[in-house]
């Protein structure tokens, strides 16, 4: 599978949209080339309000704390309105007089606001989770999904550690702030390029792998990204992911697993990187038995493994939520 970006035509509609919502019309075309008109105005539609969302940090609110639904109550006494989703400890912030991230309860760690989809990474890693694991999150910075699975370890009684890995030395202090703030006790910290993770003999039964992307689904998050982001960033993403996924299976004992995902909608990053994974490396893609879309089997006449099925991909206008993509590996040898 080729690092090639795919490219449509200009039409009427992508003109059209992208000059209504601010956007370079190349983002909308390929929007409308992957996912068809109908679907792609909704996308571009959603993109503009999508929801907020809370994880509740049963670290600190579990048996001996405050207890989830007191947050919610404390919150709620406050002015905010919050609402239950399908994904555990997940919580929709519906109203908020001030801002989710400056209450008492979120800055001594009661709960991180954290986007839904973001969610779905450590829960699909922690189907795997058996008596004792050693994992390692390969991007770990700022730690929203780093400190979950720390949560997770301990919501489920499960022993082990996690080895948060960051490569650029700007974050390493807002991880470490994160870990400390959500309580999370098994976690050490590495200032690394993961890509070298393997080549110092270390072997862990799992890693999640957040790669770093084009960030076509958090559009709503950063509105820059409409018009500063092109094939160039989407190819140099796309290589660098390949080389990120080598380093992880390379890095996992076998039978382990490793969890890949993007915040961006991009096949190229997606479903192109998987199937270069299935074809390149010892790997199968596993079920998420998680809510969500499939993954694509088929995009522009290119068809992908029928595994892709069982990856899971979230959109703005479908899930509520940014776009997203996860898949889970099984790592064969």
């Amino acid at each position: 599978m080729t690092t090639s970006v795919l490219d449509f035509p200009s039409t009427e509609l992508s003109r059209e949209l992208a000059k209504k919502y601010g956007y370079d019309e190349y983002i909308i075309r390929r929007w409308i080339g992957i996912f068809g008109e109908r679907e792609a105005v909704r996308l571009v539609e959603a993109m503009e309000n999508v929801p907020k969302y809370i994880r509740v940090n049963t670290i600190k609110t579990g048996v001996r704390g405050i207890g989830e639904r007191n947050v919610i109550k404390r919150l709620e006494n406050r002015g905010f309105s919050l609402s239950e989703t399908e994904i555990p400890y997940c919580y929709e912030v519906v109203e908020e007089p001030y801002s989710a991230g400056a209450t008492p309860e979120c800055l001594i760690g009661y709960y991180y606001v954290m986007d839904k989809s973001s969610c779905i990474p450590p829960l699909a890693l922690a189907e795997e989770f058996s008596e004792e694991v050693t994992v390692a999150d390969f991007a770990a910075s700022p730690g929203g999904k780093t400190t979950m699975l720390s949560q997770l370890m301990e919501e489920r009684g499960v022993r082990g550690s996690i080895l948060a890995i960051e490569a650029q030395e700007e974050r390493i202090q807002p991880l470490i702030d994160n870990i400390h703030r959500m309580g999370a006790r098994n976690i050490a910290v590495f200032k690394m390029d993961a890509r070298e993770f393997p080549s110092h003999g270390f072997r862990v039964d799992h890693v999640l792998l957040d790669a770093p992307c084009s960030g076509e689904g958090i559009i709503h998050k950063d509105e820059s990204r409409k018009r500063s982001r092109g094939a160039k960033d989407i190819e140099f993403c796309s290589r660098l992911q390949r080389e990120l996924v080598r380093a992880a299976v390379e890095s996992v004992k076998s039978g382990g697993t490793v969890v890949y995902s993007t915040c961006s909608l991009t096949p190229e990053e997606n479903e192109f990187v998987i199937q270069w994974a299935i074809e390149n490396l010892p790997v199968r893609v596993e079920r998420i038995g998680l809510p969500g879309e499939e993954g694509l089997t088929e995009v522009a006449g290119i068809e992908f493994d029928e595994s892709l099925r069982f990856a899971r991909r979230y959109y703005p206008h479908k899930n509520r939520c940014s776009g997203f993509f996860v898949a889970k590996l099984r790592v064969l040898e």
